[in-house]
């Protein structure tokens, strides 16, 4: 089973091509170990506008990573995971300190693991985010499971005032 964590703090080689990012320490070599550029900017391509969409004027394989918004470059994360074919993705926090917009993306690379078929673990404290792409919420406490509730079972309103309840019981 392949697992796969994409960070808050978006863990990319900020002054590095895009290409180069999604290989890290995975790069695809030659029987001789020399990089296979442009296969890896091939595939680059492909992660960026087949599988997770990007859509940036200007964007391309070869772009800096710190060229691109909060957003973008959490997709990027994102689509690295997918590319190595994480069965579960874990995202801890992914739209800490982004603006909406920014946020409106990352929950749509969220949605692209979903229509991949994948299983997302999605750690956050804000829960109209959660609710927007969730089938299920495991409510924790302290490292405790002290509920689990599908989507159908229950609204946002309900969802947000069950926590209340169970914070201010403590």
């Amino acid at each position: 089973l392949g697992i796969e964590a994409v960070y808050q703090d978006k863990s990319l080689g900020e002054k590095q091509d895009l290409w180069r990012n999604f290989f890290i320490g995975r790069q695809i070599t030659n029987r001789l170990g020399f990089i296979k550029v442009r296969e890896e900017k091939e595939i680059a391509r492909k992660i960026m506008f087949d599988m997770i969409g990007f859509r940036g004027v200007g964007i391309s394989a070869e772009s800096k990573a710190n060229k691109l918004s909060g957003g973008e470059r959490q997709g990027i994360a994102i689509g690295r995971a997918m590319y190595f074919d994480a069965e579960l993705i874990i995202l801890d926090e992914p739209t800490s300190a982004l603006s909406l917009k920014e946020v409106n993306k990352v929950l749509n690379f969220v949605r692209k693991i979903k229509e991949s078929g994948r299983a997302c673990i999605y750690i956050s404290h804000i829960l109209s985010d959660v609710y927007e792409i969730s089938d299920k919420f495991i409510i924790l406490d302290r490292g405790k499971v002290v509920s689990a509730i599908k989507k159908s079972e229950v609204t946002l309103k309900k969802l947000s005032e069950f926590m209340l309840k169970y914070a201010h019981a403590k």
